[in-house]
């Protein structure tokens, strides 16, 4: 079987991989935010996936897409909207790839889009079932994972993936609600 990880750069989507690269054929998915960022994530996504034994990479440019979310819709929907979209393109390549999953670092609470409310939300965007081997873990947990499997010292940075992000997110989203915000941005053929 196969699975579309999703890798930033950071420390949980490697994490996550290690967990399941044993288990499953693995993709490298990264989506890069330049040009509001550089090319580092991209950089650390495809040196995680060089030490995790993952052979395909695969990055695709969203800066466009995610500054469109960032000015068009509501700004707290932003986190939601944008992993919508991600997981969307992920299916895409998925179904081009035959692959069974969608893999993803999030873990419950971490952040503001990873409560269950919008968890919920992000996964009404694809049928495609979506693995999170991390929910249950803590961020203390996620770090002693990656010193011990070598992707610690890769991973070591600021995060970006909030760079165009709101101060202040809504963390129970609710589907009717983002589904309107996403019909809205709709006209600029993002999805």
């Amino acid at each position: 079987m196969k699975g579309i990880l999703l890798i930033s750069g950071g420390f949980d989507s490697a994490v996550a991989g290690y967990l399941l690269k044993d288990k499953l054929d693995l993709i490298g998915l990264h989506f890069s935010y330049e040009p509001f960022t550089d090319n580092l994530p991209e950089l650390k996504s495809r040196k995680n996936c060089d030490v995790l034994g993952i052979k395909r990479f695969i990055s695709i440019n969203m800066g466009k897409e995610l500054e469109i979310i960032s000015k068009k819709s509501k700004h707290k929907y932003y986190f939601i909207l944008s992993k919508r979209l991600m997981f969307k393109k992920a299916e895409e390549l998925a179904k081009k790839e035959k692959a069974n999953f969608i893999i993803t670092g999030e873990s419950l609470g971490q952040v503001s889009s990873q409560t269950m409310e919008n968890l919920y939300c992000i996964d009404k965007a694809v049928d495609i079932l979506v693995l999170r081997p991390l929910i249950g873990f803590d961020k203390n947990e996620i770090i002693d994972i990656a010193k011990k499997i070598g992707t610690y010292d890769i991973s070591v940075g600021p995060e970006v993936c909030d760079v165009l992000g709101p101060k202040h997110p809504i963390t129970k989203g609710r589907i009717e609600e983002v589904e309107r915000e996403e019909e809205f941005i709709k006209n600029g053929s993002l999805y």
